[in-house]
């Protein structure tokens, strides 16, 4: 049995269901922050559950489209919020939604790497 077959037959958390355009280009790193997000419907809370220099994972169980574009708002601790504008990549109903980060600013990356750093760890190098 190959290592692909393993991964289906081992149980969901294992299974990848994205497709191959949709892998990560990043490592994503875990966390446990509350943000707020936004669509066409409103503003609306969630969690981050992970993040990298690329995208996100928000947990919310609001419904959402596959690309479909989001704004995700990070809180600073003076409690101003860095906004993002991303797509929705992969949306895993009533669990939340991975967002690939789209038409970053420079200072939007130069906060990423640092919030990155802080989260995860040592990042190596872009």
């Amino acid at each position: 049995m190959s290592p692909s077959d393993r991964r289906k037959n081992n149980g969901m958390s294992q299974l990848d269901r994205r497709k191959s355009d949709d892998r990560r280009k990043s490592r994503r790193y875990p966390l446990s922050l509350e943000i707020e997000w936004e669509n066409y419907h409103g503003r609306r809370p969630g969690s981050l559950s992970d993040i990298s220099e690329d995208g996100c994972f928000v947990l919310s169980e609001v419904d959402v489209s596959d690309g479909e574009l989001v704004r995700v708002f990070i809180p600073l601790t003076d409690g101003m919020k860095v906004e993002f504008l991303g797509q929705v990549a992969n949306y895993v109903y009533e669990i939340g939604f991975g967002v690939n980060f789209i038409s970053l600013t420079d200072g939007q990356r130069e906060f990423l790497a640092s919030f990155v750093e802080l989260y995860g760890g040592d990042v190596p190098p872009a």
